[in-house]
């Protein structure tokens, strides 16, 4: 079995992504909750390396998610087009948080090709951009382009080389091996950096937390294949971290979103007496569609957004955000 196709931001020049790209537009999402600390940096130098000096990004929009500080100012400052995520079809309701600005997102860009970048960066660089999208430009296939990198722990002076993404190594990654064994190629599959068509992007359905990133790569190659997924190595990046404990909830929101998945699961885990010292025993169907054969059972509600949303949001039956195909654009409801 073939991985994931893998790519170096060096691959493709500037001067060759503008003429592949064409007429085609190209949208820069920023999903910010106060973050006016960075956002104004990640907008501007991005805005003026590339749609004004050179034309690769046609919009750059920075969706609000609820901010108390000056995010909304700051990134209006920076050039950015700012949208507060409630204030976006308020028709389907709102659920604050990362997946419900992405997924808002789509009925305020213009873009056939749509990039997302954290409002949080620290160590980083323009690049980023070209190189998410150079696989989407050249290679027709491809549906799905994640951003990986050096992830240290802090920044500066005080950083610590590897020791970043304590989440994605703990958890993202160990639940792909065990469920979803086809993506275990990926380095980095919770990377706040990635591109995606928006013909792929309107078809998936996006859960409201931190686990979008998650969700859309096991949604994508359910339905296209792995052929329809590429990564790209971005070299080094570094935000703003999280105190440890406040990782647990990030955590559970992924975990929440693979078992939902791979076919929901009950709480409780029950060691099986003849599966070796984990008890784990992946069940007959690829990618632990049945789930496990140790206590982990289907359930009919595997995502806390079922219950925790308001009455009237719009939400499937996981509490993810539907597919936008199916709740239709402003153009088609006007």
């Amino acid at each position: 079995m073939s991985g994931v196709s893998t790519h170096h931001w060096r691959d493709w020049s500037l001067e060759e992504l503008v003429e592949v790209k064409g007429e085609r537009v190209v949208s820069l999402v920023v999903p910010a909750r106060n973050e006016a600390a960075t956002v104004g940096d990640v907008v501007s130098r991005v805005r003026s390396a590339l749609v004004d000096t050179v034309a690769l990004l046609d919009e750059i929009v920075v969706i609000d998610s609820d901010s108390t500080d000056a995010t909304y100012d700051v990134a209006t400052d920076a050039g950015a087009v700012v949208h507060r995520a409630a204030e976006i079809r308020p028709d389907l309701g709102t659920v604050p948080g990362k997946g419900e600005a992405m997924w808002k997102a789509q009925f305020v860009t213009r873009g056939e090709l749509l990039v997302f970048m954290d409002a949080d960066l620290l160590d980083w660089d323009t690049h980023f951009v070209p190189g998410l999208l150079g696989p989407l430009l050249t290679r027709p296939e491809v549906q799905l382009v994640k951003g990986f990198y050096e992830r240290p722990l802090g920044s500066g002076s005080s950083a610590v080389p590897f020791e970043g993404g304590r989440v994605t190594e703990l958890v993202a990654r160990p639940l792909i091996r065990l469920l979803f064994p086809d993506l275990a190629g990926l380095h980095q599959p919770l990377a706040g950096e990635w591109a995606v068509r928006r013909s792929l992007w309107q078809t998936l359905s996006v859960p409201t937390s931190y686990a979008v990133e998650l969700a859309s790569l096991v949604d994508t190659v359910r339905a296209h294949g792995l052929e329809a997924i590429a990564q790209v190595d971005l070299g080094t990046r570094a935000h703003r971290h999280q105190a440890l404990r406040d990782l647990s909830g990030m955590a559970e929101q992924i975990m929440a979103a693979a078992f939902a998945r791979a076919g929901g699961f009950e709480t409780g885990l029950r060691p099986s007496s003849t599966t070796g010292p984990t008890g784990l025993r992946p069940s007959s169907t690829t990618g632990g569609e049945s789930g496990f054969e140790t206590g982990l059972r289907p359930s009919s509600t595997t995502d806390q957004a079922t219950t925790d949303s308001p009455e009237g949001v719009l939400l499937d039956e996981r509490g993810d955000r539907p597919p936008a195909v199916s709740v239709g654009t402003e153009e088609e409801k006007a």
